[in-house]
């Protein structure tokens, strides 16, 4: 007998859908192609986690993020990390004022630019890993804490970062326990020979692209509330459980591939990225349970940054995009026990 759908929640499916329909045709008015890396980014909004992009300079990177920040009527704000940035000057400080009436002076809290809702934080590798750490707390724990005093930041807070791969001199590769904190990390490839004549168009002619807000905060939320509920039935979970497990050297699950190459696998993190980033997929689909194939789709951007390669895997210039692939091609959907 199949199971009957709350209404309510087919209703919210649909809506669901439609929104993020709408939010991506908004986007692609200002950005050409780039479909995944879009996706991507909703994905981690809708999730409330937070995207890494790789990719060199000039490929829309920032573009995008303000144009999101457009179509979603959220307060915006752009950092760009420099060697020289100091924790404080994305934070806030506190700094003396005068009270005119009494004649005093007291301390005032002074927001950073990290107290928005959309954060671009521009080529994060440039800035020293002091500085990088500032954004540890914000990131998982939504709050800031200055002088003792901590400081919630509204929601939602989402933060998007940039990487440059190229350019290795000045910059300082991000520690694991903070990458571990990047719900996807997305690589942006260049563009086609098609989509770089229309970017030419739109971009040498005067172009401007209007883009209209098309979801509030609290639809935000309430889509991040839905999600949650997504169906994950337990042979679904034990196969995400087993993918992410595969990915740990000499584990019960690891692959020959995994054993060779990796040093450090996938932490609980790794796993809840997987369920979460499916359970969009699913909502994308218009069901609202979780497939295999779903999980599948979500591996490479919720793992390829929290695999770490041994010397070997190095050495051989191997990519965790490939051992991944490896693993899922290798993982089975399905065990005796789960089923």
């Amino acid at each position: 007998m199949a199971e009957t759908i709350d209404p309510r929640v087919e209703k919210a499916t649909r809506e669901f859908c439609a929104k993020f329909k709408r939010l991506r045709a908004e986007i692609g008015k200002a950005i050409v192609g780039q479909d995944e890396i879009v996706d991507g980014v909703l994905t981690c909004l809708f999730v409330g986690g937070h995207a890494l992009l790789e990719g060199v300079p000039g490929l829309g990177k920032t573009y995008l993020i303000r144009t999101l920040a457009q179509a979603l009527s959220l307060d915006f704000s752009r950092i760009q990390f420099t060697p020289d940035l100091m924790p404080a000057d994305i934070i806030g400080t506190n700094i003396v004022m005068d009270d005119p009436a009494t004649g005093h002076r007291e301390f005032r809290f002074q927001h950073g630019p990290l107290f928005a809702q959309i954060v671009l934080a521009d080529e994060i590798n440039r800035a020293t890993p002091k500085t990088q750490s500032a954004l540890l707390e914000a990131m998982q724990e939504h709050t800031v804490t200055v002088g003792g005093t901590r400081y919630t930041l509204k929601e939602p807070f989402f933060v998007m970062a940039t990487q440059n791969p190229i350019e290795q001199e000045g910059t300082y590769p991000l520690p694991e326990a903070q990458l571990d904190r990047f719900f996807y990390k997305l690589i942006v490839e260049y563009s086609s020979r098609d989509e770089l004549k229309t970017i030419l168009d739109r971009t040498t002619t005067g172009f401007v692209a209007d883009i209209q807000p098309i979801m509030t905060q609290e639809e935000i939320l309430g889509a991040q509330k839905l999600v949650k509920r997504v169906i994950l039935a337990p042979h679904v979970q034990d196969y995400v459980v087993r993918l992410t497990m595969a990915t740990h050297p000499e584990g019960e699950f690891a692959t020959d591939m995994t054993n060779k190459y990796v040093r450090w696998g996938s932490s609980p993190r790794g796993a809840q990225a997987l369920t979460l980033a499916s359970k969009v997929r699913a909502l994308l689909e218009g069901r609202f349970n979780v497939s295999f194939e779903d999980v599948k789709e979500a591996a490479l951007p919720a793992l390829r940054h929290r695999v770490l390669l041994n010397f070997e895997g190095e050495a051989e210039n191997m990519s965790t995009d490939t051992v991944i692939e490896d693993l899922i091609e290798k993982t089975p959907t399905l065990t005796e026990k789960a089923a």
